[in-house]
């Protein structure tokens, strides 16, 4: 009877087994059919959707490890918590954060903080504050990992939680490239991706830091001079060659740092940034990356090898990097393809004289010549879309410190979006008339004040 029974279980393990293996075979067979099915165009379709998906996480939350420089090597997540929280000094609190130019993103606050908020029940001195808002993915642009085994007390939150203490810290390409649109308070609304964050403060968030001998020993100066050409940059500006050729300053002592620019409107053309020899998009993503944010990955540029003209990068071997594992290379398609499909932002009703910016989009293609750099609706040029310094009236400078010696000539659509900080690389033109008559000098155009003013106008508009 019992071995009858064995036999019996043993028939139906078996039955069920091959039951299994031919179903999985059918699935197999089913799903095959369904992708020879989809047509290209929707395969296409969906690995836009994926690209998509995958960029955005990339631009908003992917530090590429780049902990290891801002956390092991600079220490500014000890910092961030401060003395009490096991770190040192007094913390970083909302307020000097918000101050600093770091953006609060208000959708990934929950509803009983935002109550709170609202009703001034939060803290905005308390460094403990600022750790929960890392907690909650909250600060634009920097990461937070954290112990759950070391706690601390939180007072805002239901029942006197207790939440973790802060182990690393990381940025990413939001930190400049991202702001709010100040809809609860400045500094804190909804995300608005690509947009310059020009209140950021970078030199004066990396001085922070405790430990700045990853500098010090780079550079080969002191921690004195390293802090007063960190404090020379100033809001919304960033020197991304100071690593490369060691120049704090400019001839004439001003210093060396340039705006962050916007990282929307990309698509269509080539050389990405201000000086326009680096290269594409994507170039500027890997370099910065691994060179800048100082993250985990391979990059390749045999230009840096050059001692002449970049003496810290040929000594530290940037024009090499291999590191294992290689961290950003994955990345670096997906980020590309989320970056060119954010748009330009479009102007606000009323921001400009509808009028008066239609007369000036016929001297912009006119008696002003702008268009002849400026191809609408690139408002670059196709091509290799840079000038010599001679061309734009301008010293060499900046130009002399990429490596063909050249300025990028600006994309120009969303321009009302960041005219805070100035115009031109450097942000030597105060305001939009300031560029126009700088070019009414150079090139000899002759504009009357009211065509300045259109023109002025119709810049708005795009």
């Amino acid at each position: 009877m019992k071995s009858r029974l064995l036999r019996t279980i043993i028939i139906l393990i078996g039955a069920a087994s091959l039951l299994v293996y031919f179903t999985n075979i059918s699935l197999s067979q089913l799903n095959k059919q369904k992708d020879k099915k989809r047509s290209f165009d929707e395969q296409i379709i969906d690995n836009a959707e994926s690209l998509l998906v995958q960029g955005k996480k990339v631009f908003r939350f992917e530090t590429f490890g780049d902990e290891v420089f801002w956390t092991d090597a600079l220490k500014l997540h000890l910092a961030i918590e401060g003395a009490g929280f096991g770190g040192v000094g007094d913390g970083l609190t909302p307020r000097e954060a918000l101050a600093a130019g770091l953006k609060v993103d208000l959708d990934a606050l929950p509803q009983p903080l935002v109550v709170k908020l609202k009703k001034g029940e939060v803290n905005l001195d308390d460094p403990a504050v600022t750790l929960e808002l890392l907690r909650l993915n909250a600060v634009l642009g920097v990461i937070g990992t954290f112990d759950e085994a070391l706690v601390m007390n939180i007072s805002f939150l239901p029942n006197q939680q207790a939440g973790p203490a802060l182990k690393s810290v990381g940025l990413t390409c939001a930190v400049c490239h991202s702001i709010v649109d100040d809809a609860f308070a400045p500094g804190i609304g909804h995300r608005l991706d690509g947009w310059a964050n020009r209140d950021l403060n970078v030199g004066g968030i990396v001085s922070l830091s405790p430990d700045l001998s990853a500098f010090t020993n780079l550079l080969g100066v002191d921690e004195t001079t390293v802090r007063a050409v960190l404090a020379s940059w100033g809001p919304g500006k960033f020197d991304a060659e100071l690593n490369l050729d060691g120049k704090a300053f400019r001839p004439d002592g001003k210093p060396a740092a340039t705006l962050i620019p916007p990282a929307f409107g990309l698509p269509g053309f080539n050389n990405h940034t201000s000086t326009g020899g680096w290269g594409t998009v994507t170039y500027w993503n890997a370099f910065v990356a691994n060179l800048e944010l100082q993250g985990q990955g391979v990059f390749f540029d045999r230009r840096l090898n050059n001692a002449a003209q970049y003496p810290i990068a040929a000594k530290a071997g940037f024009g090499n990097k291999r590191s294992d594992p290689d961290l950003v290379t994955k990345h670096l398609a997906s980020l590309h393809f989320y970056q060119l499909a954010i748009p330009s932002p479009t102007p606000p009703a009323g921001s400009y004289d509808a009028t008066a910016a239609a007369r000036g989009a016929a001297l912009f293609t006119g008696k002003a010549a702008c268009a002849t750099c400026h191809v609408p609706p690139l408002f670059t040029e196709p091509g290799w879309n840079t000038h010599k310094a001679a061309d734009i009236c301008i010293d060499d400078f900046q130009a002399n410190r990429s490596p063909d010696s050249s300025y990028r000539t600006a994309p120009l659509k969303g321009l009302w979006t960041h005219t805070k900080g100035g115009f031109y690389h450097d942000g030597r033109f105060a305001s939009l008339p300031d560029v126009i008559n700088h070019y009414n000098t150079c090139k000899n155009l002759n504009l009357s004040e009211q065509e300045k003013s259109d023109l002025v106008e119709y810049l708005k508009s795009l």
